[in-house]
């Protein structure tokens, strides 16, 4: 039985502290208000100290609201049902589709053993001439964009999501302008290819903390439908979008920074998503293909510069 606690003991922003034992790192709690039920995530603990950064932000959250820890970390729904689809960075529907509960994986999960990994030689043809003529994309690689602000790049992932010869396209979108959901929306739509695909999408007005799930819950879904053997494109954009929300929710938890402001960790939780790009033995794979703004087209930017070291490129 979950156990419930009725006493926050303070409220920054949009994270909460409460003292209870036995909780983990990652896990999920469920925060009764008078509004009604809100997500939290455990993203610190200090002896039985815990933090939690509430997923709609701690507006009408006070200290007398009861807290129940849920026993598991962020989970989301597996299955073909999801082909079609969009959904937030909580995993609820955005399409007004029903909410999908059965087959339940657990995002965030470990990179495949590079011992079962085969060797990167197959090609992906994406219908772009630069990239299949002088950057070819290839089953299993990590592969960046990287762009400045104002340039087309949602269009050009929205041409290889209709064109790429794969069985399974996943598109994370973070950040986005509502006009750049509703973009890539009515182009998969009317280009016939939203069938095979799913979409994880934030906009820049949803909260910050979903902006951070959106990797992973893309990834998870990728990597459940390479076990069923289905070659997977996940397009990302935009990671430093991604990774300005880890900087935002570290100087809440006053985290001590590293360059420019940005958590000491950047580099390995960048890498531990671009790790999960595979191909797997007797079964599918898993394509990355990301996009990252570089702020001030400043190429040394901590984000950029990173995922450089990280992809090879």
């Amino acid at each position: 039985m979950n156990k419930v606690y009725s006493k926050i003991e303070s409220i920054t922003g949009s994270v909460i502290t409460v003292k209870a034992d036995n909780v983990a790192y990652g896990e999920l709690a469920e925060i009764e208000t008078r509004f009604g039920k809100s997500l939290a995530e455990v993203n610190k603990i200090d002896g039985n100290i815990v933090s939690l950064q509430v997923f709609a932000g701690s507006r009408g959250v006070s200290t007398g609201d009861h807290i129940k820890f849920l026993g598991h970390q962020m989970e989301v729904s597996f299955s073909d049902d999801l082909l079609g689809r969009i959904f937030n960075g909580s995993a609820e529907p955005r399409d007004k589709g029903p909410a999908l509960s059965d087959s339940l994986v657990t995002i965030g999960g470990p990179s495949v053993n590079p011992s079962k990994r085969i060797m990167a030689r197959r090609m992906i043809r994406t219908g772009i001439p630069m990239i299949d003529m002088f950057n070819t994309l290839v089953v299993s690689q990590k592969l960046p964009i990287f762009s400045i602000s104002g340039e087309p790049y949602n269009q050009l992932l929205a041409r290889i999501a209709m064109q790429a010869e794969v069985d399974v396209i996943v598109l994370g979108g973070m950040g986005l302008k509502y006009d750049d959901y509703l973009y890539f929306k009515k182009t998969l739509e009317d280009g016939g290819a939203l069938s095979r695909t799913v979409m994880f999408v934030h906009t820049a007005a949803d909260p910050t903390v979903e902006c951070q799930k959106i990797p992973d819950l893309s990834l998870a879904v990728a990597e459940q439908f390479a076990l069923k053997g289905k070659d997977v494109l996940v397009l990302l954009t935009d990671m430093t979008n991604f990774a300005d929300s880890m900087k935002e929710i570290a100087i809440t938890q006053e985290q001590v920074p590293s360059n420019r402001g940005y958590p000491g960790d950047l580099y390995s939780q960048l890498a531990s998503r671009y790790e999960k790009a595979v191909d797997f033995d007797n079964a599918g794979s898993v394509t990355i293909l990301a996009v990252t703004t570089m702020p001030g087209d400043d190429v040394t930017h901590p984000v950029p510069d990173n995922t450089g070291y990280i992809t090879e490129g």
